[in-house]
């Protein structure tokens, strides 16, 4: 697999960086993607603000200039701006709706021509549990991660044929570095995800950014060749109907 070429946006930290090593480990030339030059310090990547309407295209040019071909695309790059009802205004949300969904649309929608032109390509989205409902304080992303599902299964459908290949996976709750100092900041102690019940982590943590770095390069491996247009819940329980017991302690 030395000669597939992968643009992960989004991937000098978080998820995203943990995905470009697990993807270069596998034999892919991994492409990242930072919004500014300075956040990829010497990395082999692109910079550019997903946010302005013109920069997908701008990166999918400049990937095939530079390097002739592109195998895969990895949709991670997401704001997770904190916004409820009354906080979430016309200009939030439209930079949400732009990075977090338009931008995807963007980089699919170039990314096609030569997807089509050299018989097939593979895309993953990284989407979010919080798509089907999300909580009170997330709603413009959870808007977002709504309409990226429907991006994801109507591409797949589409595109099926021309062995283009379109997957999501809906994260649940993962610890990156940036959740654990996230809920720092938000007053939790040091320890706290040592400290989660299990109706939250019933395998005794959260998943990490490993857990999703293994799926993604299994999505975009030959070990996955037929699986297409499909959502993947990736949590350790069911996020449809599911009912915990009200009389535990957890």
């Amino acid at each position: 697999m030395t000669n597939k070429i992968v643009l992960v946006t989004g991937s000098v930290r978080g998820i995203g960086r943990v995905i470009a090593e697990r993807l270069e480990t596998k034999g892919w030339t991994v492409i990242r993607h930072a919004q500014t030059a300075a956040e990829l310090e010497g990395l082999v990547g692109i910079a550019g603000d997903l946010a302005e309407a013109s920069v997908p295209k701008e990166i999918i040019h400049t990937v095939l200039l530079k390097y002739g071909r592109l195998d895969a695309l990895v949709n991670n790059a997401a704001l997770t701006t904190r916004s409820n009802v009354e906080t979430t205004d016309a200009a939030l949300f439209d930079r949400l709706m732009a990075v977090n969904l338009r931008a995807p649309l963007l980089l699919i929608q170039a990314s096609l021509p030569h997807f089509r032109a050299q018989g097939g390509g593979k895309v993953v989205n990284i989407g979010s549990s919080n798509a089907y409902c999300g909580e009170r304080n997330l709603l413009a992303y959870s808007l977002t991660k709504a309409g990226l599902m429907v991006l994801t299964r109507n591409l797949g459908d589409t595109h099926g044929a021309e062995g283009v290949r379109v997957n999501q996976l809906n994260l649940g709750w993962t610890l990156s570095d940036s959740e654990y100092a996230l809920k720092i900041a938000e007053g939790l102690p040091p320890d706290w995800p040592e400290r989660l019940p299990k109706s939250v982590a019933p395998s005794g943590g959260l998943q990490t950014p490993e857990d999703v770095a293994a799926m993604v390069a299994w999505l975009l491996s030959d070990e996955a060749p037929r699986v297409n247009g499909q959502v993947w819940d990736f949590e350790q329980y069911p996020l449809i109907g599911r009912n915990p017991p009200k009389d535990a302690a957890d």
